[in-house]
């Protein structure tokens, strides 16, 4: 089974970059977790609405803007995932610092190129 990826921002509307995202990793065999603030299904996975404590997440994938991102700092650091990506505007260097000294990787990135030019 491939590393387990948590998209945060998980949206059910197929022109968000989260939906692609989800439906991209399912089609390259990534395993996938969903957070988003509406429920629903994408990808053929379940959003979930509520901060799970979901076990092993080896990327965490951010679709949250900068203003928006405070109330995932320690959620996402007590998961323990090698990487965070920021996806384009979503980028935060209080966040990524934050990160870097928990020892996890903040990677300023697009999700959808590191997949298509086998980067992910």
């Amino acid at each position: 089974m491939a590393k387990k990826t948590l998209i945060i921002g998980a949206s059910t509307d197929p022109s968000k970059y989260s939906y692609l995202a989800a439906d991209r990793l399912v089609s390259h065999n990534y395993d996938i977790e969903l957070l988003g603030i509406k429920d629903g299904i994408v990808a053929g996975k379940e959003i979930n609405t509520e901060k799970v404590k979901f076990e092993d997440i080896d990327t965490v994938t951010l679709y949250v803007s900068p203003q928006r991102q405070s109330e995932y700092f320690d959620y996402v650091a007590n998961l323990k995932p090698r990487r965070v990506i920021f996806n384009p505007g979503t980028e935060n260097p209080a966040f990524e610092n934050y990160l870097t000294e928990k020892s996890i990787e903040p990677i300023e990135a697009c999700t959808l190129v590191m997949l298509a030019t086998g980067q992910y």
